[in-house]
């Protein structure tokens, strides 16, 4: 008789199992508590030692926390009955070499935008054909080296991209291949056998010497249509308008369908759409399924990401990895998109890592005028988002939680803007306090910048109790280290 014990476990059990061993809200990563000391712990590290050990600001992740919500998604689409059911990180979320490694791990798929997020995947272990390749605006360097690399789809943009993808494929542009790994200087834009093994990815993995591009078989494209369906999210990560500057309109679809079709060294699989990012309610993923089915039959679709997540205790509750996954699949289903032969693909960003990270922060100094500023050792060079589109989070001070003081929380820029929580609640804050931000798992360190000569946070692992630094912090001497003299 079977073990129980051996029994898949659902990808809400999944969730729920660390949950039940936090006394805070979903905003923070799963397992995270208050210890007995009353200090944040996350992953099992009192986030008090974190900072005397590592300094601020700094990046915390659990470790844990990503890995069951990679496990969560896939084992949604495998209970749901996906046949052909992949999950793609979209890395811009949070393109570090040891998160991109660790859902390799988990048999992820990578969603990259970029030549340099490609070279940062399969420096990771991605294999090229479980690479999606996106961009509104590739350049004929990123599609020679991503032509090259063997990535498994390339999401064309426009009609534009389709010409170089002709010229690259005929030969014509060998020189554009050859100047996409050895520019001028000698050095290579993409994992090279002859950089240092630390920065190389396997063998399997290297792109081959310098030269043009060398064909395996048609390279297979995904066609970005823009639906014409809009969801609940700000207009600056809003992307499934037809106003967009993102992929083609639906009117141009059938156009762009017959020009990929008369391109020799290229194969259309299927159809992708992404209607945007922090989406809060589940309608727009069914219209954008639906639209995406007048356009014809196709062996591949990929629906994008753009589930939200908690930031704040107080806003509406996301909907859940297995709601998602279910409306998806569902709408899918209805339209024919799941039949045998068919694969799915869908690409969660934040969803997979926002609310495994936490920022940590010393307060420098406290002021008092019409408000009570806290002013910390941050800002805007670690986390953007409130300053870019408005983004509300909400601080604790990390030993003292359940604060009544209103504060605004402050960066260290010289910038008005630079304010990380406009309305935070503080227990007394003081200088040299640690405060926490919840959910800066997504596009803190994807953003971060040297704005102010400002060196950029670590980033920490953390499991079990036990921290590891997985990006180390900038200093001074990296400032300068790109300087040609």
């Amino acid at each position: 008789m079977a073990d129980p014990s051996d029994a898949p476990v659902g990808p809400q059990a999944i969730i729920r199992g660390m949950a039940t061993r936090t006394s805070l809200s979903n905003v923070f990563p799963l397992g995270s508590r208050l210890n007995e000391r009353g200090r944040l712990e996350v992953g099992g590290c009192d986030t008090i030692e974190l900072a005397k050990q590592f300094g601020t600001p700094a990046y915390i992740v659990a470790e844990d926390d990503l890995r069951a919500r990679a496990r969560a998604f896939v084992q949604a689409g495998a209970e749901i009955g996906g046949a052909d059911f992949n999950v793609v990180f979209a890395s811009k979320a949070f393109p570090c070499t040891a998160v991109l490694e660790l859902f390799a791990e988990e048999g992820l798929w990578c969603d990259v935008a970029s030549g340099g997020e490609l070279w940062l995947a399969l420096n990771a272990g991605f294999a090229g054909e479980r690479i999606v390749m996106h961009g509104n605006a590739k350049s004929e360097a990123e599609l020679a080296i991503a032509l090259d690399a063997h990535v498994g789809l390339i999401v064309v943009d426009n009609f534009d991209e389709l010409d170089r993808l002709e010229r690259l494929l005929d030969g014509a542009n060998d020189d554009v291949v050859r100047r996409a790994h050895v520019p001028a200087d000698g050095t290579a834009h993409v994992p090279s056998r002859e950089m240092p093994h630390a920065a190389s990815p396997t063998a399997a993995h290297a792109p081959r010497s310098p030269g043009p591009h060398v064909a395996q078989g048609p390279q297979e494209v995904l066609i970005r249509v823009t639906p014409d369906v809009r969801g609940e999210t700000h207009e600056k990560i809003s992307t499934g308008q037809a106003n967009s500057k993102f992929g083609f309109s639906i009117a141009d679809a059938a156009a762009a369908i017959a020009r990929v079709e008369g391109i020799d060294g290229l194969s259309l699989a299927g159809l992708h759409a992404h209607v945007g990012s922090q989406l809060l309610e589940l309608e727009p993923f069914r219209r954008e399924v639906a639209e995406l089915a007048k356009l014809g039959d196709f062996a591949v679709w990929d629906l994008g990401g753009g589930l939200g997540v908690a930031y704040t205790e107080s806003q509406p509750r996301p909907p859940s990895i297995e709601e998602y996954v279910a409306t998806l699949l569902a709408a899918a289903r209805e339209h024919g998109m799941d039949a045998p032969g068919k694969r799915l693909l869908i690409e969660p960003g934040r969803a997979l890592c926002a609310n495994a990270g936490v920022t940590l922060y010393t307060v420098e100094s406290v002021k008092r005028n019409v408000s009570t500023w806290v002013a910390v050792d941050g800002g805007m060079s670690d986390n953007l988002r409130p300053m870019l589109y408005s983004a509300t989070y909400e601080a604790h001070v990390a030993d003292r939680f359940g604060g009544s003081t209103p504060c605004v929380l402050a960066g260290k820029h010289c910038e008005s803007g630079d304010v990380i929580v406009r309305e935070a609640l503080l227990d007394d804050p003081r200088p040299g306090d640690v405060i926490v931000t919840p959910a800066t798992g997504a596009y803190g360190y994807a953003m971060a910048s040297n704005y102010n000569g400002v060196p950029r946070p670590p980033v920490i692992f953390c499991r079990e109790g036990s921290a590891r630094v997985v990006v180390r912090r900038e200093s001074f001497d990296d400032l300068i280290s790109r300087d040609v003299r």
